[in-house]
């Protein structure tokens, strides 16, 4: 297995990494510089993230990211995954709540 993953291909971008932590909203965001696709099975690294801030506070700061490209044994997976994983959100039971 192995030898599927030597032949990855990675390079090193730019990024914009925000996050935010106020009573409206709590996320974190990483944008790519240029016009990068991440497809299923890429990895994404994000070199010297912050990894808090303090509440009510909005952290924006640049960094630097490397891509990992996924090959296409390893993208092909990932998509299988990701249906099986959209699957289980399909078994749902719709009943009046009373017990039999």
């Amino acid at each position: 297995m192995s030898l599927w993953k030597t032949g990855r291909k990675s390079f090193d971008v730019p990024c914009t990494v925000e996050i935010e932590q106020t009573p409206e909203t709590l996320h974190a965001h990483v944008v790519l510089d240029g016009a990068i696709d991440i497809q299923p099975g890429d990895e994404v690294t994000v070199h010297d993230a912050p990894t808090r801030v303090n509440f009510g506070e909005r952290l924006v700061v640049r960094r630097t990211a490397t891509v990992v490209r996924a090959g296409p044994i390893e993208r092909m997976r990932a998509r299988l995954e990701g249906y099986l994983e959209l699957t289980e959100l399909y078994e749902v039971s719709f009943s009046d709540g009373r017990a039999s």
